[in-house]
């Protein structure tokens, strides 16, 4: 059971939150009650909760301070619910920077906002959960990598194939079940980040995405995916198209701006695409969204995308005519191909010197690929521009499709240079997160394709990179695996041959037991059997 520590110096409000719901539906027991912060700290410590709803204000210790102190402490989890009323509102923007999962009001708190608050936290939770099994000794959680590379293979069409896709919505524990998608593209906007250090400008950003976040998922159905700092894209679900009211979506986001610059003194903007049915359409909507996105400017801020619009919001560079190669580039660390390719997209560029627009669009993407597909991508980009007093982000400021150009020049002899250096470190990383990935799903059906599909790889290059690196078939390691695990399921948890057969993913009882001899030389009985102990004569 998953457990929950209420904090709030009202006994009222605590008994109000205890029963408004059946908990133990949710998988969730109450492990506590807390008057103050001091004592909820302490009782966080002892029963290691991995919910909590606090108010945000309490004796001793208040809700930011508690929330502040845990992050600090034990990393992020607790997850918490911030319980806080319309006079202290302001303070959820502090809430909001130590990635509290949901805040309520107390005057509107009910059965309703309590439960989708509630499996807010648990989606999130299921999340944090998967990542650190997948975490890595250099320490980003490879779950949250992948995740990121899913919606940007989405958002660009570059999944090879729908089986592809579907593999890595199961693995991710996604849902794409919904009837209709839409798309929207945007950025945040401000007037003095410039005049901040490099921290404060993430945590502005960073704070402001979070709120974007938190207000849009209260009025539609969304994913919300950051693109670089200031740059993010939407994915909004719809039951039908009869439910997609554009007024609704406008309204939406109308509320989200006013909202953020009220608190972060920036300003959005937006441009949607248009409905599709299909998420493998998706990125068609997405690539009208980014036409229409540069429409938008301060005074309109929110643009939706007209087939009859001005020229200048037509023709965005398609980049998923490139997929083939920057799929493998990035994911093979295939440098060859990655130079050849960025090369030929900025002769191409050059070729065409009056589509400036077309040219900053088709090298954003560019980068977000690379932020996104590469280990530390974020890390690598910086190190690349260096010399720029901008950063990577100094792309935003070229003016003409000659500087563009250039700055994709730079790009491309970076990342090669860098690819070169780090090809070993990257195999090994590749294998070492395969590995990871096969012991922690061993009572799964795995094959090639479907691992290879879960990491954006091709079957071909996986066999081959698995048997070079390890001295082992790829199927060959998942039988020693299974087998090895297997025999401690025979003799430590007494499991009958046909028990573990089932639970491992083996056609049948009598395929794993000749599976298991070949390995082991013995059946499953006769292993069993040896490794019984005959009591001794006294």
């Amino acid at each position: 059971m998953i457990k929950l520590l209420i904090a709030d110096d009202e006994p009222l409000v605590q008994i109000g939150i205890k029963s408004m719901l059946r908990w133990a539906d949710f998988g969730i027991e109450v492990c506590g009650t807390a008057m103050n912060g001091q004592a909820a700290l302490d009782m966080i410590r002892e029963y290691s909760p991995e919910l909590v709803i606090t108010d945000i204000k309490m004796p001793l210790m208040n809700g930011l301070e508690l929330a502040r102190t845990c992050r600090e402490e034990m990393g992020s989890i607790p997850l918490f619910i911030i319980l806080t009323s319309y006079e202290e509102f302001p303070l959820i923007k502090e809430a909001l920077s130590y990635q509290v999962v949901d805040y309520l009001i107390k005057l509107e708190l009910d059965e309703e906002h309590l439960t989708k608050s509630i499996r807010r936290a648990l989606e999130r939770l299921e999340e944090l959960r998967a990542s650190k099994a997948y975490k890595q000794a250099a320490g980003r959680p490879m779950l949250q990598s992948y995740h990121d590379k899913f919606f940007m293979r989405l958002l660009h069409n570059l999944f090879d194939s729908r089986e592809q896709f579907e593999i890595q919505v199961r693995d991710l524990k996604l849902d794409f079940s919904s009837g209709c998608y839409l798309a929207s593209h945007g950025e945040i906007h401000s007037d003095i980040a410039r005049q901040m250090d490099i921290a404060k400008q993430i945590n502005l950003y960073s704070s402001s995405l979070q709120m974007i976040q938190e207000i849009l998922g209260k009025h539609i159905s969304c994913h919300v995916i950051s693109l670089d700092k200031i740059r993010f894209a939407v994915i909004y679900h719809f039951s039908s198209a009869a439910q997609m009211n554009p007024g609704d979506i406008r309204s939406a986001w109308e509320n989200t701006c006013s909202m953020v610059h009220n608190y972060f003194n920036v300003w959005l903007s937006i441009g949607t695409g248009s409905l599709v049915d299909d998420p493998m359409k998706i990125s068609a909507s997405y690539q009208e969204a980014r036409q229409a996105f540069n429409l938008a400017e301060r005074q309109t801020p929110i643009m939706f995308f007209s087939r009859t619009g001005n020229d200048s919001c037509r023709n965005a560079f398609n980049i998923a005519i490139f997929k083939n190669a920057l799929t493998q580039a990035f994911e093979e660390f295939d440098v060859d191909v990655l130079q050849n390719t960025l090369t030929e997209i900025a002769e191409l560029f050059l070729a065409y010197p009056h589509r400036f627009l077309q040219a900053v669009d088709g090298t954003c993407n560019i980068l977000y690929l690379a932020l996104s597909l590469l280990p530390d991508g974020e890390d690598t980009l910086q190190e690349i521009f260096a010399a720029y007093p901008d950063g990577y982000r100094s792309l935003y400021t070229q003016e003409d499709v000659v500087q563009i150009a250039q700055w994709l020049n730079t790009l491309r002899d970076g990342l090669c240079r860098v690819m070169k250096n780090k090809r070993k470190t990257y195999k090994d990383h590749v294998i070492s997160s395969v590995q990871k990935y096969i012991n922690s799903h061993l009572e799964d059906r795995l094959t090639l394709n479907d691992v290879a599909a879960v990491f954006g790889l091709s079957p071909n290059y996986l066999s081959a990179l698995f048997k070079k690196n390890c001295g082992i078939g790829f199927s060959e390691y998942i039988t020693q695996k299974k087998i090895a695990f297997a025999k401690t399921l025979l003799l430590e948890e007494g499991l009958k041959v046909y028990e573990v057969a089932d639970r491992l993913g083996f056609e049948s009882a009598f395929y794993f037991s000749k599976v298991f001899k070949k390995v082991e030389g013995v059946s499953p009985r006769d292993y069993i059997q040896s490794h019984i102990q005959t009591p001794q004569s006294p």
